[in-house]
């Protein structure tokens, strides 16, 4: 099984990845969502972790990542367990050592000060964003001048869980406006569509996970907002 289906089964075991009526950070109504806020014992974020840092070496073989990466910064909040929990699986896993970072939603006044927590970050470093998930790419946009306030870093590529193909604030996809905005790459774990592939009419512990509706309702969706 690849990893990419491993994942997929993962979300749904977690309660992670859920189906119903949803409303999106960019306010449109989904029928299915992934909310990484439902990750909660050790084991599901030490997983998590795995699942980003496979699909972070990946990508560096290919060719698609440089091989210096400095640090993985997180966004407050839902990407600060994310970037910790990669952070050790590309230890511990494939003995490669990357910093991690995450920024305060306030900054602090007292002590050391300041938005970051963790690695320093300094001009000309290779980082990489963690995040949950692409929707119209609000959030990141919202955490680009947060990082870029810190250091001229070089943001190597956005890793996030899912994919979920849909148009940013144009007609584009939202990774599509970010690419052409930043010149930043984004590199998901798994993509709606292989979603849909992997779970339409498929048991995971005995149950269907998607079935014939879900999937109309989810593609009816993708119809509307996706490319």
């Amino acid at each position: 099984m690849s990893y990419k289906k491993q994942f997929i089964e993962f979300m749904v075991r977690s309660g992670v990845l859920t189906f119903g009526d949803f409303t999106t950070k960019s306010g449109r109504k989904t029928p299915y969502f992934v909310n990484t806020g439902n990750y909660k014992t050790g084991a599901q974020i030490a997983k998590l972790g795995s699942f980003y840092a496979k699909c972070i070496m990946e990508n560096m073989q290919a060719g698609k990542i440089k091989q210096d990466v400095k640090a993985l910064f997180g966004p407050a909040y839902k990407g600060i367990p994310i970037a910790v929990s990669t952070s050790i699986a590309l230890a511990t896993e494939f003995g490669s050592e990357v910093n991690f970072c995450f920024n305060r939603k306030e900054a602090k006044d007292h002590g050391e000060g300041g938005m970051i927590v963790g690695y320093g970050l300094k001009d000309n470093d290779s980082i990489l964003i963690v995040e949950d998930v692409i929707t119209a790419g609000t959030a990141i946009r919202e955490t680009l001048p947060i990082v870029k306030a810190q250091a001229n870093v070089d943001v190597q590529g956005l890793i996030i869980s899912v994919d979920r193909m849909e148009k940013g604030k144009g007609e584009k996809t939202a990774i599509s406006e970010i690419k052409e905005e930043f010149g930043i790459q984004t590199f998901p774990i798994v993509t709606v569509k292989e979603i849909i592939n992997e779970l339409h009419n498929v048991e995971v512990d005995g149950k269907i996970i998607i079935d014939d509706k879900i999937r109309e309702k989810m593609e009816d969706y993708m119809k509307m907002y996706c490319i």
